[in-house]
């Protein structure tokens, strides 16, 4: 007998023998799991069972897309690895819109799936169609089925460690229902390296430090990027984070991309708010950054693409990216120097580095954080707008500010939808949330944020969570209103409501401006009433339309406390104007020599020698 078999004491259930489910169960408690999200399937019931006896509260979905998202939003807002469990097939096949973002976006999670008896393997049987294993391969990092019930231990281990390790993602283990239903021989299991500390991350190297402190000394316009990355480098406590540690230290403000909104203090210097805000600085005749700190944030179209909007294209702007992925560092923009690096262990070896009493300062530039905080001033365009549009509906803008400003401070602000999600992006500062995350990810994924509000609910019970949600993206999960109602969790949605797929319809107007209006695809139900649906669902519900006065009344009674619980505003608003955000990614111009390609970069229409006097 190994000494690895030896360090653990399994807990006999009190009237049977102990199952493969229960090794599942138990290993997964050893490793720390406390919540697991899912959907029941009877391939699961000695898993189920098994969590029951050791204390892991299950918190079951509507929907097995919504398990694995919750699983992702309570890894992002925890620092933890999520946990959610789909059944057989059918449940697994629900699963994979979860699982493909997850691994778009980096985002640690270990899914338990099951599978018919091994022995059934090729027959037809029920719910054993298709290879979940080999479906798993291209949106996982780590995917096995498990086909000895000793080895339980020993593979949970190896998927959890994959999963936090390195570049996080999501793992899959299949487990058959035979496995599951197994008794193993207590002499032969095999525990691996269940009861191990996580391995040490990667620290930066050096002489990079070096590198870079001179590179940063010499800047004049410097800021810091931070993105998911760099999630586990601040704490929920705004007032202290070695994030902020680091912004202190070296008088950079920090930016924030869509995909982590850090707990950084309001009234600090040092919070620069949503990265799309350095867009601006040409417009108030300002200079863009010299210096950018990417730290843990990934370059692509959430931080502008290869525009040169966000991130300076002049060769004259020093880029230094900070990643755990080396293949990450460079992949859409010119960079000047890559460290790879955990996020955190890099902040603690910079700050070792950087102090005020040596020949290593960094010095703030006060003129320019002036200027960014000009940025933080300035006033939209909207904010003067009439109450209500042409159309008699509310002001999109005027409704989210409304809305925003009436929360309770320190709330979790979860952004889905497309044209509903720029208004919300632009305006969440005046939420002073405690953090946020926009749901759609690098999948563009509608429909997510339900599924990142129940983990979210989880991983912070103590907070208020808004789900921001279009009349749109409300209509992918809205049955997770149950969910929500049935666990008592505290989260308010709020669903900006104007019959429309807002961001289709305005790219169709935009392109086809001069053809027949007709909304291909694009035009939604005014006779839904979603705060009806939420009261149908255990959950009040209101709807406003007359007024931003009433959303703040509204806001208000749904969140006081003594009517704690979830809760659902239907708020109908007019489906205009349109986002500055989406008239830039359609991209619609006149120039002749242009094909426009919405949403991406437009190209140069092709000519040739026998056309040329046309053009």
């Amino acid at each position: 007998m190994s000494e690895n078999r030896r360090r653990m004491d399994w807990q006999q259930p009190p009237k049977r023998e102990l199952l493969g489910g229960d090794l599942l169960a138990q290993s997964l408690k050893q490793l720390g799991v406390d919540v697991c999200f899912g959907l029941h399937g009877g391939h699961l019931d000695a898993f189920l069972i098994g969590c029951s006896l050791v204390d892991i509260k299950i918190i079951d979905t509507r929907h097995e897309t919504t398990a694995v998202q919750a699983a992702e939003s309570y890894a992002k807002l925890s620092g933890k690895v999520g946990f959610c469990f789909v059944t057989a097939n059918s449940g697994f096949g629900n699963a994979l819109p979860g699982l493909a973002t997850a691994y778009a976006d980096r985002s640690p999670i270990f899914v338990v799936t099951s599978s018919p008896p091994l022995r059934d393997a090729e027959t037809n049987c029920l719910q054993g169609f298709h290879d979940q294993v080999v479906l798993a391969k291209p949106v996982s990092k780590f995917a096995h089925r498990v086909t000895n019930v000793e080895e339980i231990p020993r593979i949970v281990s190896h998927a959890y460690r994959t999963a936090i390790g390195g570049i996080p993602g999501p793992v899959v283990v299949d487990f058959p229902i035979d496995i599951l239903f197994h008794p193993p021989r207590m002499n032969a299991i095999e525990c691996g390296s269940l009861t191990c500390s996580p391995a040490v991350a990667p620290y930066p190297d050096p002489a990079a430090l070096d590198e870079l402190i001179d590179i940063w000394k010499s800047a004049q316009r410097p800021v810091i990027i931070v993105g998911t990355g760099a999630a586990r480098a601040t704490s929920r406590d705004s007032k202290s984070s070695l994030l902020l540690d680091m912004a202190e230290a070296t008088g950079t403000p920090v930016y924030y991309s869509q995909k982590y909104i850090p707990a950084l203090p309001f009234g600090s210097p040092y919070r620069g708010g949503y990265a799309a805000l350095l867009a601006r600085l040409p417009f108030l005749q300002k200079k863009q950054p010299d210096f950018v700190l990417l730290l843990g944030a990934r370059t692509g179209f959430l931080l502008g693409g290869r525009s040169g909007a966000i991130i300076s294209n002049d060769s004259a702007t020093k880029v230094v990216q900070v990643d755990l992925d080396a293949g990450e560092i460079g992949r859409s923009s010119a960079i000047d120097l890559g460290i790879v690096s955990d996020a955190t262990n890099f902040i603690k070896a910079l700050l070792e580095k950087v102090s005020v009493n040596n020949k290593n300062s960094i010095q703030p530039q006060n003129a320019w954080i002036q200027d960014l905080q000009s940025l933080k001033t300035m006033k939209s365009p909207h904010e003067d707008d009439a109450e209500r549009c042409p159309d008699g509906r509310l002001h999109p803008f005027l409704m989210v500010k409304g809305i925003y400003e009436s929360l309770p401070e320190g709330s979790i602000v979860i952004i889905d939808g497309g044209e509903i999600g720029v208004w919300a992006m632009e305006l969440l500062e005046r939420a002073r949330p405690a953090g946020a995350m926009v749901a759609t990810g690098y999948l563009g994924f509608l429909g997510n944020g339900w599924g990142y509000s129940i983990g979210a609910a989880l991983a912070c019970p103590d907070r208020l969570i808004v789900n921001v949600q279009g009349d749109g993206s409300a209509g992918f999960h809205i049955q997770e209103l149950d969910t929500f109602a049935r666990h008592g969790l505290n989260v308010l949605t709020v669903v900006a409501n104007n019959y429309f797929w807002g961001m289709s319809v305005h790219g169709q107007d935009l392109i086809y401006e001069d053809e027949d209006p007709a909304r291909v695809a694009s035009t939604l139900s005014p006779n839904c009433r979603f705060d009806l649906v939420a009261q149908g669902f255990g959950c009040k519900g209101i709807i406003v339309q007359e007024s931003v006065e009433e959303a703040r009344a509204a806001i208000k009674k749904l969140t006081s406390s003594t009517t704690k619980g979830p809760g659902l505003l239907n708020a109908i608003i007019s489906k205009t104007p349109v986002t500055m955000a989406t008239r830039g990614m359609v991209g619609k111009t006149n120039d002749k020599d242009w094909i426009v390609v919405p949403y991406y970069d437009n190209v140069p229409r092709p000519y040739y020698k026998d056309d040329s006097a046309a053009r």
